[in-house]
């Protein structure tokens, strides 16, 4: 049996997840949220690269034969440390979707959504760096995103003042694409196109991640669909907000 192992700073890597299982249907999977950490946003780098090797401990003694790292700040921050010190653990990681967008932009512009760790991060950078010559690309830390998504707040007057307030600049510069940066996002969705209107068009990376662990998962020899769908959830800290976005899928 094929365990695909997932961890994110919180509940928003579950949008991974939902990809996931919608083109692995038949796997195990477990998935760990650091709950009692969340947000990685602002936090060290050294200290996302500690929990990204404990969560791996975990996942690992659970019986996971790859390991899906759901969090943009944690790939940006630990996944070349992790690859180097489990060179025997396949790690699929988050990929700025800046190429897409640079590729199917009719303004000229595209807009970034992400936290800060993401932006700061050199997976990010060297992504951008290939394509700004070409497009002009804004950014913007998608302030309080991750915080609405783990209280349960994906849509209401407080999820839209929030969200308004992070895309409307990246609006106001001409993005006619907007790349979630974050995997909390994707459940902001629906409120981010409600401001965006029908003519902007917003990247969620997730199906590209679910499609790369496939291509990672034949490559490595790891059986595919050879086993009954199950998910087990774990958490750092209290599971209240995984479970209600688990629920919410």
């Amino acid at each position: 049996m094929s365990t695909i192992g997932i961890f994110d700073s919180g509940s928003g890597g579950l949008s991974v997840y939902r990809e996931l299982v919608k083109l692995l249907p038949d796997e195990h999977y477990v998935f760990f949220a650091d709950n009692a950490n969340c947000p990685y946003g602002e936090k060290p780098a050294s200290f996302i690269r500690e929990r990204g090797r404990a969560i791996t401990d975990i996942l690992l003694a659970l019986g996971a034969d790859l390991i899906v790292v759901a969090c943009n700040t944690a790939t940006a921050a630990a996944i070349s440390t992790l690859r180097e010190e489990y060179p025997e653990v396949p790690f699929i990681g988050m990929e700025p979707a800046v190429k897409p967008a640079a590729l199917g932009t009719k303004s000229g512009v595209i807009g970034v959504l992400a936290t800060a760790g993401t932006l700061k991060g050199s997976k990010y950078l060297n992504t951008r760096g290939q394509y700004e010559d070409n497009v002009k690309i804004v950014e913007h830390v998608g302030q309080g995103f991750v915080e609405l998504v783990e209280n349960g707040i994906l849509d209401g007057e407080e999820a839209e003042k929030t969200v308004r307030a992070s895309v409307q600049p990246l609006l106001d510069q001409g993005a006619d694409i907007l790349v979630l940066g974050c995997t909390h996002y994707p459940f902001l969705a629906p409120v981010i196109r409600r401001i965006a209107g029908p003519d902007v068009r917003i990247i969620d990376p997730a199906p590209a991640v679910a499609r790369q662990t496939l291509r990672v998962m034949k490559e490595r020899g790891i059986p595919v669909g050879d086993t009954s769908f199950s998910v087990d959830l774990y958490s750092s800290g209290d599971g209240t907000s995984l479970k209600r976005i688990f629920n919410y899928l």
